[in-house]
């Protein structure tokens, strides 16, 4: 049981970091501008670059007869196995909901690699090493335009009032305590995501402040599950389009 918590917590980040670079990626043409659909596109390059480390190491602790690498467990597994959030499944919306999408994910992000750079996993603390500097990026990009949108123009200020308030009910589940990180912080492997609230929390709340917006009122209901494998229901479209090819022709190379 204890090599399955191992799992299912390297899968949690992994999938996080999968399915967010999946989403990223319908940017590329529709971003405001075109340095923008670059810039986005190297952010989902840098996720995707974590998910494909943090799968394999997942597949190596699974250790499955025969062994699953990267690859099966991003295009093989069904909905319920995956242990992402359902802050990054959700589509595509307005450009300013996806920075505060990106803010608050990067900022969750840039806590989280940064206490696991003493991780008891050898493999998942080098991860972490590589992968805080690239988030650390990603958090001043989104800085950045949430500063330029909500100390813009009134209609700039207010879609991006609206931002915060459309991702907002997606929030708490970043900081949601589960077995699997419960079990892998009391093995000094992992940390419990509840500590990591009030620093993620300051953090964005430092970057609303600069840019003349309000953090949004308590929202009247909260996602959950998504570390157990229960996904709103764009989850099964978003894997239909990332696994077609894979699932279509299994095991092809090109």
């Amino acid at each position: 049981m204890s090599d399955q918590h191992h799992v299912d917590y390297l899968l949690g980040l992994g999938d996080d970091a999968l399915i967010y670079a999946q989403r990223l990626g319908g940017w590329l043409t529709h971003a405001p501008q075109i340095e923008e659909d670059m810039a986005l596109g190297n952010v989902g390059l840098d996720l995707i670059g974590q998910a494909r480390a943090l799968l394999t190491r997942a597949g190596e602790v699974e250790a499955a007869d025969p062994v699953r690498d990267e690859d099966d467990l991003a295009m093989l597994r069904d909905e319920r196995e995956f242990r992402n959030v359902q802050l990054v499944e959700q589509p595509r919306g307005d450009f300013a909901h996806e920075m505060a999408r990106l803010l608050w994910f990067s900022s969750y992000q840039c806590e989280l690699y940064a206490a696991l750079l003493t991780s008891g996993d050898e493999t998942l603390a080098a991860i972490a090493a590589k992968a805080v500097k690239e988030v650390e990026y990603h958090r001043d990009h989104a800085t950045q335009w949430v500063l330029r949108l909500g100390d813009g123009t009134p209609e700039s200020h207010e879609r991006m009032q609206q931002g915060l308030v459309a991702v907002h009910p997606f929030v708490a589940e970043l900081g949601e305590d589960h077995d699997a990180a419960r079990w892998a912080s009391e093995q000094g492997i992992g940390v419990l995501p509840s500590t990591l609230t009030e620093a993620v929390n300051a953090s964005v709340g430092q970057v609303l402040e600069r840019a003349t917006l309000t953090m949004p009122d308590p929202p009247r209901w909260y996602a959950r599950g998504g570390r157990e494998g229960i996904h709103s229901e764009v989850m099964g479209y978003l894997l239909a389009e990332m696994q077609h090819l894979a699932r279509s022709h299994p095991g092809a190379t090109w």
